[in-house]
């Protein structure tokens, strides 16, 4: 929701504790990290930029700090986001079965466009997909970060952590636009193709104007 500036901000704190961590040892990397944090925050709000995104990313960090304090090991910074990644795409994998996808409630939620997605089979199915798409990212996220965590290779970890984030969520963005053009699209047109049934009152008017100055059938 942060946009492309929000993804470039929730870099920054795992960038800053990775070298800080290298250099100095984890409190430090702790400290930095919570530190950069708080800075994109207050730089958010002076900026008058959306706050909510900078106030969970906050949050994020400062939850991934607290497991890698309670750890003790560097690679900890990283837990909270690698379960993270489970439920998301868990999620987003039970909205397509009970047939409310998420891509598709959240972006007719946001835009105010109703419920009409969902009857129509088609516009539902292109969302599936999308949602999928977006499932199949936290999925591969969760398998490439865990073994990494296993094998302890805490810089690789932060590394796949964004280049998991910005060229994966691309793919899948494209996925969910073209989902989104495909609905708008089809219920654009099946919108066209409702014709409104005149009620009687549109009735006798249409009759009195087809037969106006003709004369009585007894007269003919």
């Amino acid at each position: 929701m942060g946009g492309v500036s929000g993804l470039i901000y929730s870099s920054v704190p795992v960038i800053v504790f990775v070298i800080a961590n290298a250099i100095f040892g984890l409190t430090v990397g702790i400290w930095s990290a919570l530190a950069s944090a708080v800075a994109i925050t207050v730089a958010r709000v002076v900026r008058k930029e959306p706050l909510q995104p900078a106030i969970s990313g906050f949050f994020g960090v400062a939850i991934a700090a607290f497991i890698a304090f309670r750890t003790g090991e560097a690679k900890g910074f990283f837990l909270f986001g690698i379960w993270a990644s489970v439920i998301y795409g868990s999620v987003l994998i039970v909205s397509v079965v009970a047939r409310w996808p998420l891509a598709g409630v959240i972006w007719n939620v946001l835009n105010g466009t109703g419920q009409a997605w969902r009857r129509d089979k088609k516009s539902r199915q292109a969302f599936d997909i999308a949602t999928l798409a977006l499932a199949a990212v936290f999925a591969a996220r969760f398998v490439v970060q865990r073994w990494l965590y296993e094998e302890d290779y805490t810089g690789w970890l932060a590394f796949a952590k964004i280049a998991m984030g910005f060229p994966l969520y691309g793919l899948a963005l494209l996925v969910v636009v073209w989902a989104v053009r495909k609905s708008d699209k089809r219920l654009k047109a099946l919108e066209a193709d409702r014709e409104p049934e005149p009620d009687d009152a549109e009735i006798e008017a249409r009759l009195r104007a087809k037969y106006a100055g003709q004369p009585p059938a007894s007269q003919a």
